[in-house]
């Protein structure tokens, strides 16, 4: 393993830039300098987005700036001690100790547990006093490479760093002075906690040290189980089972909480077990002396899911639930719907009558005799019926996977096959994903209820592999039959006929409206997810000879690329002025985002001045979705936007509808900065890295 700090990679004293986003820009470039990463600009924006999910700046002048990337060949450790020091968002002020870890995207463990051992030699004062003492380059090396076990003790002259903590966080051990308040049933109180964050490098570690320092000071027995990305180890169970109380500081799902059901939670941000280590242990300790506070759900054996925090209101919890539904469904309606798109392109729209009978009677070695002239040749009429019938297969899980992931998101894994179960009794009712919104809800909340009743040992491992699925199943699915299928299933068909009538008249432009308005809503959240799941559920029911249900996809495409668009055009053509630097930089990403139908490119310009943007990507989403239905623009394909044009007719409709929606949008956003005044001025941050996102 070559050393993941070198000389080169030091900067003692000097000044990067006014702000964070300079100073992980200079420190990315130096990895490239050094031929451990192929692109700095990917690198920092890599970094820059775990930037924003919390700022990296911690108590004491640090801060940690960190990304695993792609970008990344080689580990490597920059520091730089700044002068000036620089902001990095820590609540005691700016930092002037900065290390940027960059990590490859599939670092081994041994990599990143090197990693982890800088993070937590940071939570020692003698670690960080040792830095600012430093005289040179080599003593800082020397400093780093001891406390990360790589390398020679420091040389004479250089301030020694203190070794670095073992990997896993010891208990805590209680004084024999403790305070009686910190008492449980007449002895020091037990607590265990779970530290995670997004990368699994830093924080997680950090707040794990942190925790368990304070435990220690206070007199509780505590003990730290950290979950990083080189793996954790898990508590034994006998220390689980004798614990007053759980803490979860996290930034991601606990791996396992079924192993806590039933204890006193409190959760938090992993970056507050790091500031506020003794205001957690206190509220764990109000939690385990409160019968009324919230608990891991379900029973050890169960593998139930842990409950929302007990500050989530129900309407944010119901969109918490749906919108993981539709985020498990997604894969499934992309992948198929774009293989059915390219099934149609190799054989003709003439392959939803025949691709079944094709694929059994023939094979690569016998390949069939077009027709009908509408395929290309014998070997794309057999190849399109095949893609054909995957995506269709792909397809038809649609409503099943929406109901299956919405009671995952109630009741974990138990509630996954009554969910299922219950979204293809609701496509067999003709319920559509209505039906499988609340056949889905039904499972999850029966699963749920069954596994929080207390079950005796014996059972306890039946409940989540037989009886919660065999009495949620029931009880949601024969709910469906029974009672709502045929109410639900009216429903759907009236609203399918309302559509159908609109079809080739003006009312069909009012529902382009309708949905233009929806998808520039709130750019990637619940609205704009209803609006998607209603057109690639349609999508997926439609038969051959339809055509509503591909002119509402193709609206809703259209639609959803205008906001980065305009934004695009508006930050980097229309008025660079108008917009920082920072935003004119979130413009050119935008650029692809927009052309691929990923509407949360235009999010970091909604967060910095949310009333213009949306206001103005609202005006031009409305335009694109009525014009894309005057044109009678079809899509074929659920996702892709323009890197589907194979998929979408007319496409020179397309265009315009998205061209003039864009022009709208970004002229309105421009007079609305201009003439109108912000009460708050605000600085947007670099875009994040969006993969996968629907639109």
């Amino acid at each position: 393993m070559s050393p993941m700090i070198t000389r080169e990679l030091v900067s003692l004293d000097v000044a990067l830039g006014d702000d964070k986003a300079a100073v992980i820009r200079s420190l990315a470039e130096r990895v490239v300098a050094q031929g451990r990463a192929t692109d700095a600009g990917a690198l920092f924006d890599d970094a820059w987005a775990r930037e924003q999910q919390d700022a990296t700046g911690l108590p004491g002048g640090i801060a940690i700036p960190h990304a695993k990337s792609p970008a990344v060949t080689e580990p490597a450790l920059v520091f730089a001690r700044l002068a000036p020091a620089v902001d990095f968002g820590a609540a005691d002020g700016p930092s002037d100790l900065v290390f940027l870890i960059a990590a490859p995207a599939d670092a081994p463990q041994a990599h990143l547990a090197v990693l982890s051992k800088l993070a937590r030699s940071l939570m020692q004062d003698d670690f960080t006093a040792s830095l600012r003492a430093a005289t040179d380059d080599d003593a800082v090396v020397a400093i780093v490479a001891e406390a990360i076990g790589e390398g020679a003790p420091a040389p004479a002259g250089a301030p020694s760093a203190t070794s670095t903590p073992a990997a896993a966080a010891p208990a805590a051990t209680a004084g024999a002075g403790a305070d009686p308040a910190r008492h449980v049933d007449g002895r020091p109180a037990r607590i265990v906690a779970v530290t995670a964050c997004a990368t699994g490098i830093a924080h997680t570690f950090m707040a794990a040290d942190a925790l368990t320092a304070a435990g220690t000071r206070e007199g509780v027995e505590l003990v730290v189980e950290p979950q990083g990305s080189s793996g954790y180890q898990a508590l034994p169970r006998e220390v689980i089972e004798a614990a007053d109380a759980v803490i979860f500081a996290t930034d991601v799902d606990v791996r396992e909480p079924q192993r806590f059901a039933g204890k006193p939670v409190v959760r938090s941000g992993v970056k507050r077990g790091i500031e506020q280590p003794v205001q957690l242990i206190d509220e764990a300790l109000a939690a385990a002396r409160d019968p009324r506070g919230e608990r891991v759900a379900g029973t050890a054996d169960a593998g139930a899911a842990t409950t929302a925090a007990a500050s989530e209101s129900f309407g944010r919890r119901i969109q918490r639930i749906l919108l993981t539904g539709i985020s498990y469904m997604i894969p499934f309606v992309a992948g198929g719907g774009l293989l059915i798109a390219l099934g149609f392109a190799l054989a003709g729209y003439t392959v939803t009558d025949n691709a079944a009978t094709i694929i059994i009677d023939n094979s690569l070695w016998n390949l069939p005799t077009p027709t009908d002239g509408l395929s290309l040749g014998p070997l794309g009429l057999y190849l399109g019926s095949v893609f054909f019938m995957i995506g269709a297969t792909s397809m038809g899980f649609l409503v099943s996977a929406l109901a299956g992931y919405i009671a995952f998101a109630i009741a974990d894994r138990p509630g996954i096959a009554p969910g299922f179960v219950a979204g293809a009794v609701a496509v067999l009712m003709n319920a559509g994903f209505i039906g499988g919104i609340i056949g889905g809800l039904l499972a999850g909340l029966v699963a749920l209820w069954l596994a929080r009743l207390p079950a005796p040992r014996w059972l306890r491992g039946l409940m989540p592999v037989v009886i919660i699925p065999l009495i949620a199943s029931i009880a949601a699915s024969g709910l469906m039959v029974l009672v709502l299928g045929r109410p639900i299933a009216a429903l759907m068909t009236g609203l399918s006929e309302w559509l159908d009538g609109l079809a080739g008249s003006s009312g069909i432009v009012l529902v382009g409206v309708i949905l233009g308005l929806m998808m520039c809503f709130d750019l990637g959240g619940p609205v704009n997810k209803v609006a998607y799941a209603f057109a690639t559920a349609g999508l997926a029911a439609a038969s051959a000879d339809a055509t509503t249900p591909y002119l509402i996809m193709g609206a809703v495409m259209a639609a959803g690329m205008v906001p980065p668009l305009a934004m695009a055009f508006a930050s980097t053509v229309l008025a660079r002025s108008a917009f920082t630097p920072v935003e004119r930089e979130n413009g050119k990403a935008a650029w692809l985002l927009g052309a691929a139908f990923i509407s949360e490119g235009a999010i970091p310009f909604a967060a910095a001045d949310p009333l213009r943007v949306i206001a103005a990507s609202m005006a031009g989403g409305a335009v694109t979705g009525a014009l894309s239905m005057a044109f009678g623009v079809q899509s074929l394909a659920p996702h892709g936007g323009a890197f589907v044009f194979f998929a979408i007719t007319p496409f020179l409709g397309f265009v315009v509808a998205i061209l003039a929606g864009t022009v709208v949008t970004a002229l309105i956003v421009v007079a609305l900065k201009r003439w109108t005044r912000r009460p708050v001025e605000q600085t947007a941050a670099p875009a994040p890295a969006l993969a996968g996102a629907a639109a």
